[in-house]
């Protein structure tokens, strides 16, 4: 089973390669995804180099994409915001239309860029069915929405 490993350690640098960018679309921060680069690395190297080779390639390339390639997605794909609201926290702000009436002191539904929310109304007046409102917060799946005026 030991050689098996040895001769095919391109395998399991391409299984550490897919668990980093599986694990990188939960963080999104870009860091994870430089030890996937570091496994595709150590994969390339491995049908003519030894496991220390490999490491030492892994650790190389790893430290290179942290240093350089990091830095790069994070300037071009973020443009420099350190604020990056993500899934349903990206909902503040935005605006909506009520798809049922939303009653004051209960609930009602929201229709916002195609998802259809449940929601609570931030005032003591209810919000009919059709009117525009905005997203002032978000608790669980529930959100918080005034009328837009």
């Amino acid at each position: 089973m030991l050689e098996y490993f040895e001769a095919n350690m391109w395998q399991v640098w391409a299984v550490v390669a897919v668990l980093g960018l599986i694990l990188e679309l939960s963080s999104g921060d870009f860091f994870i995804i430089c030890f996937a680069i570091g496994a595709v690395g150590a994969a390339v190297v491995s049908s003519f180099a030894g496991i220390y080779v490999q490491l030492l390639v892994f650790a190389l390339v790893t430290l290179f994409s942290i240093f350089m390639v990091r830095p790069f997605a994070l300037r071009y794909l973020y443009k420099g915001d350190t604020n990056r609201p993500s899934n349903a926290d990206a909902l503040i702000g935005q605006t909506g239309m009520v798809s049922e009436t939303i009653q004051a002191g209960g609930f009602g539904r929201v229709v916002i860029a195609g998802d259809n929310w449940k929601a609570v109304c931030r005032g003591d007046e209810d919000i009919p069915q059709g009117t525009r409102v905005r997203v002032v917060d978000r608790e669980s799946i529930i959100i918080t929405v005034e009328k837009i005026n």
